[in-house]
């Protein structure tokens, strides 16, 4: 009788320790430089990817990613084809709504990125009137720019992936494109067709639809997740690691956030 309820014993253990988290699926967009792309060999590049490998580290987790469009990525979430959003996706009050996030790991201001003799003086909407601007489909650029501009005669065109938004400017379809700063200069500014091409204007302001920071986005309620990556994330900020890798992806911006 010892002998068969210490084995039923061993077994409720096993079964209680296959419950234990030992791997993350991250959800991502891959057509976003520098936060993630794939390369010539094909494979998942950038800050966000360095990141996550990083904060799965730190929490001991073996980590994958499952792509799919940006405007795709809660619903995914929601429908646990993946763990958690790694796709340099901000923390708003309207996602929330829908979906929870760790806490802020760093923050990107957003710009609009034009031909440089287009006459675009700044970004305010009565500059930008009867322009055409282009962001990427489900992004809070794409808030900002209907909320602010759209109402006030400017043309908001939204694309699937921040590719197709670049060759819409090159071809004259659109007049400027609404992005994250480090992704204007390394997905489009720093190559050879963006030559002609700068930051028109201040990046844009607006806490309340661009957020307090990037951060993980996670289940509604799952507190296991949330405890134990906001941990991993205060370590790799402790140990200098997102300096590094914003030094390395992002030179000469300060991506800090207050940890929370």
């Amino acid at each position: 009788m010892k002998v068969k309820a210490l084995l039923l014993g061993m077994g409720m253990l096993c079964s209680l320790s296959s419950f234990a988290a030992t791997e993350l699926r991250y959800g991502l967009e891959a057509e976003y430089p520098p936060f993630e792309s794939r390369n010539a060999s094909g494979e998942l590049e950038g800050f966000d990817i360095d990141l996550g490998k990083a904060i799965c580290a730190a929490a001991e987790l073996k980590c994958s990613w499952v792509e799919t469009s940006f405007d795709g990525l809660i619903p995914g979430l929601v429908a646990k084809k993946f763990d958690a959003i790694n796709s340099a996706m901000n923390i708003t009050d309207q996602r929330r709504q829908s979906i929870d996030f760790t806490q802020p790991i760093y923050r990107i201001p957003s710009q609009l990125v034009g031909k440089a003799d287009s006459g675009m003086a700044d970004n305010s909407a009565e500059a930008l009137k009867g322009k055409t601007i282009g962001v990427l489909q489900g992004s809070i650029q794409e808030t900002y720019a209907k909320e602010h501009w759209e109402k006030h005669g400017v043309t908001v065109v939204s694309y699937k992936d921040q590719n197709m938004a670049w060759a819409d400017l090159l071809n004259g379809r659109i007049d400027a494109s609404l992005v994250m700063s480090a992704a204007g200069q390394a997905g489009f500014l720093s190559k050879p067709q963006g030559k002609g091409f700068g930051f028109i204007g201040k990046p844009v302001a607006d806490d309340t639809i661009l957020g307090s920071g990037i951060g993980f986005g996670l289940r509604k309620g799952d507190e296991a997740t949330k405890k134990q990556l906001d941990a991993a994330i205060d370590k790799v900020r402790a140990d200098g690691t997102i300096t590094k890798l914003a030094a390395k992806y992002f030179p000469g911006i300060d991506v800090s956030v207050s940890a929370q």
